[in-house]
């Protein structure tokens, strides 16, 4: 009888302890976003090098500057003839929340063809802006594209395309 009454007290003592040491408050917080424009990019320009004369025997490059200038290099098989025709580089219209930042992806090259069995490397893609770019307060920039055309000593002659484009990525920062 004295076990039973001591395992009662004992028991209404921890449950006496353990209701006030349970004691609980309530605080609460709000919940808020803030949605942003989605950030877009719209190709307004193709990249176009131009009209480019080869070598027979050397190899050379044409790189075209995100200002739309052209120079030769790698070789001395390539010349810029005085009838360019359309040179451009590439130029894009990014769009999205005013003055956030974003980054800039670049392709690492990509191939261009003459439809027939004749292609070329385009690689060294670079922009301006370079890897980052502000949107302005109206929420765009323009961002333009250069590269570097890798050209065979004899390349044939003909258009080349790159039917499957050349990917420019953005995102924000």
């Amino acid at each position: 009888m004295k076990n039973i009454f001591k395992t009662l007290v004992i028991a209404a003592s921890v449950i006496a302890i353990s209701n006030s040491s349970f004691a609980q408050a309530t605080a609460t917080a709000s919940a808020s976003a803030n949605i942003i424009t989605p950030i877009t990019i719209t190709k307004t320009v193709d990249m176009n090098f131009g009209n480019v004369a080869v070598s027979a025997t050397l190899s050379g490059t044409a790189v075209l500057a995100p200002a739309g200038t052209r120079t030769t290099g790698g070789g001395g098989g390539v010349t810029l003839p005085a009838t360019t025709g359309t040179v451009s580089a590439a130029s894009f219209t990014v769009a999205g929340q005013a003055s956030y930042t974003y980054a800039i992806t670049l392709p690492t090259s990509c191939s261009i063809t003459d439809g027939a069995s004749h292609s070329m490397t385009v690689n060294s893609f670079t922009s301006s802006p370079s890897s980052t770019g502000t949107l302005s307060s109206g929420g765009t920039q323009t961002l333009n594209v250069g590269a570097t055309l890798n050209v065979a000593a004899a390349q044939a002659s003909g258009t080349y395309t790159n039917s499957t484009g050349v990917p420019v990525t953005v995102n924000y920062n």
